[in-house]
């Protein structure tokens, strides 16, 4: 039985945060359990893999050989339906070390980002380490954010480890494998799992390639899996296993085409699997042995562990503890989100309950699979986009290259593969309902920035909070009507493209950008907030609409400006993003050129994409990265 909290502690954990709710409570003045600081706490034992869905036997996966993880789950709990809550890793593992959503506090929900940490948010081991552990990462940060991995831990790199702790003091220790990492997938891993043995999903075509690296990746979560083996077996060696609860998960959703990057169930899914031993029985709801159906997201793991430790989590951690003295009751939803991913643009927001998913397009008129050159380096993605540019794919192939519908909504029983949407299904109306309402309602909760064009004010956690910086209801509702491309709005997006707001006048240009023809009558205004709208962001968006309605040089070389050196990085990106898809960027080639000479990063690779489509010599198996200057972890 958990032990009640003392009156005291009771009022001091109702205490709102000041500020909005914005101001988090100390370590010090976090509520704990009575009687917390005077007794053993339990060691914690985090052990995390890259990239990888639940290929895994505990599963079900018959392909799978996972012995490690399988015999961890069957004396362990496994959690059934666990999501990240990015389907990558940098803003996935933000919310992670923080508690807090990375788009609640842009631009930490964009890839390959660098969000500002506002000072009173503390990370999870700075919380733990004022309750008296020892903390450890080995080794990977890339946490998207500003903070300093050297301040937080007590040891973070190579060699850190729960065995250099001084004597007597619990440990909460993190070991990350890259077995399973994407860029494990550039060469062939041969091993048990041929491509023979590989049943694709409907939406890929069916090529040795393709093949081949569904079998590599199998046989890269066999790797994978030895490695926690060995960190397991290290632990019982040690004679700490019966006093360490441990887990093993995956930081973000698969790596195969149309799974990592992407908000669809492959790129969210994960596994989790969580061992209690006998000992700390009383911190878990569920007994050993249990299989958890209801869905638990990534950012319910830094209150789990505050919870672990007899610690409320603070105001401003948005999760809730599955396990420990204030496990919280089973949620209902799981949410996820996708900006922008390195060079390409993007905004979408989904709701799952394990068994339906919900998916929302802000931005229907880019394609899903956008160009990204990271994941090109596959040789399943160069064979799906060059049978999609021969014309030989099917219709369900070639969606993955076309523009969106704004509302998805997938039976995950009946159709795995979402490929079937059931968004006008009469049958799913009220559950269609229930879930545009979740996610609104987590969305407003939360205060979505992903409004916000990345790098424009007010974006960040404390400033998009402040009384009337951020009208979030009245853009929801106005990037819904530009997503539903509703063109009985174009006197709604007309009149906001002269707001006060920038972000306002943006979605109101993007509204009128997605109409597109639809969109002719408010050509002039289009030109004139092209020309002298002070916010870039607006200009990049109008500039794109007039180049899709007329076939004159200005937007085309406006854009071509707004991507050169005087402008910040998001605005740059965002404008060749523009030039990208307006199919008569030709004009801006010179000063293209100029730009790639200069450009690093995610800049670079775009603008090389995009010449190499100007002058017709794109070929998917070309690749636009250098590997021998990127990290490993790139990706």
């Amino acid at each position: 039985m958990k032990d009640a909290l003392t009156p005291e502690l009771s009022r001091r954990s109702l205490l709102a945060a000041s500020a909005g709710g914005a101001m988090a409570l100390s370590a010090s003045a976090l509520p704990t359990r009575a009687g917390a600081q005077e007794r053993k706490l339990p060691n914690i034992l985090w052990l995390t893999s890259e990239d990888n869905n639940p290929y895994i036997g505990a599963y079900g996966d018959r392909l799978a050989h996972t012995p490690h993880i399988d015999a961890l789950a069957k004396k362990g709990i496994l959690y059934r339906n666990v999501y990240s809550n990015a389907p990558v890793c940098a803003p996935s593992r933000f919310g992670i070390l923080t508690g807090v959503l990375p788009e609640a506090c842009a631009p930490a929900n964009h890839m390959r980002a660098v969000a500002k940490l506002p000072d009173f948010l503390r990370t999870y081991p700075e919380y733990l380490r004022s309750a008296g552990y020892y903390c450890t990462n080995n080794v990977k940060t890339d946490y998207n954010c500003d903070v300093d991995p050297a301040r937080i831990w007590d040891d973070n790199g190579p060699k850190a480890h729960y065995a250099n702790r001084p004597e007597g003091k619990p440990f909460m220790a993190v070991f990350n494998t890259l077995a399973s990492h994407e860029s494990r997938l550039f060469t062939v891993t041969e091993g048990r799992v041929k491509p023979e043995d590989i049943i694709l999903p409907a939406y890929l075509p069916d090529t040795p390639a393709i093949r081949q690296d569904y079998a590599s990746y199998y046989n890269l979560i066999e790797k994978m899996d030895g490695d926690i083996g060995q960190r397991l077996a290290e632990l019982e060696a040690s004679g700490l296993a019966e006093d360490t609860i441990v887990f093993y998960y995956s930081d973000n959703g698969g790596v195969l085409p149309r799974s990592k990057r992407y908000c669809h169930d492959r790129g969210l899914r994960c596994a989790m699997v969580v061992y209690v031993p006998p000992k700390w029985a009383h911190l878990s709801p569920v007994k050993a042995g249990t299989t958890v159906d209801a869905p638990v997201s990534f950012i319910d793991l830094a209150p789990t562990l505050l919870s672990l430790a007899g610690m409320v989590k603070p105001q401003t951690m948005h999760g809730a503890p599955f396990l420990g003295h204030f496990a919280a009751a089973p949620k209902d939803h799981a949410f996820g989100m996708r900006n922008r991913m390195n060079e390409s643009v993007d905004f979408v927001r989904t709701v799952t309950d394990g068994r339906y998913r919900y998916i929302r397009n802000y931005m229907p008129h880019r394609p899903c699979g956008q160009h990204q050159a990271f994941s090109w380096l596959l040789k399943s993605y160069q064979d799906w986009d060059r049978l999609h540019r021969e014309g030989r794919l099917t219709e369900v192939q070639a969606r993955f290259f076309q523009p969106r519908a704004f509302e998805e909504f997938y039976d995950l029983d009946a159709d795995p593969d979402e490929v079937d949407n059931r968004i006008a299904d009469p049958k799913h109306k009220a559950r269609v309902a229930d879930m545009r309402r979740a996610l609104d309602r987590h969305m407003i909760r939360i205060n979505d920035n992903g409004f916000i064009p990345e790098g424009a004010a007010p974006e960040g956690y404390v400033p998009s909070r402040a009384a009337g910086a951020y009208p979030l209801k009245a853009l929801m509702a106005l990037g819904a009507a530009a997503a539903r491309r509703d063109k009985r709005k174009l006197p709604l997006f007309r009149s906001r493209l002269t707001d006060a707001d920038a972000v306002t006048r943006y979605w109101a240009a993007m509204g009128l950008l997605i109409l597109g023809e639809d969109g002719r009558p408010a050509l002039a205004d289009l030109q004139a907030a092209m020309r002298v709208d002070p916010s870039p962001h607006v200009r990049v968006a109008a500039a794109e609409a007039v180049a899709n309605l007329t076939k004159e040089d200005e937007p085309v070389l406006k854009l071509a400006e707004l991507a050169g050196d005087g402008q910040p990085l998001s605005v740059r990106l965002l404008a060749v993003n523009a030039l990208t898809y307006i199919g008569n960027a030709r004009p801006a080639l010179a000063a293209l050129k100029a730009i790639e000479k200069g450009a690093k990063g995610d800049l670079s690779v775009g603008t090389k994409y995009l010449i190499a489509l100007i002058e017709g010599s794109y070929d998917p198996a070309i690749p636009l990265i250098d590997m021998s200057k990127a990290p490993a972890h790139y990706g």
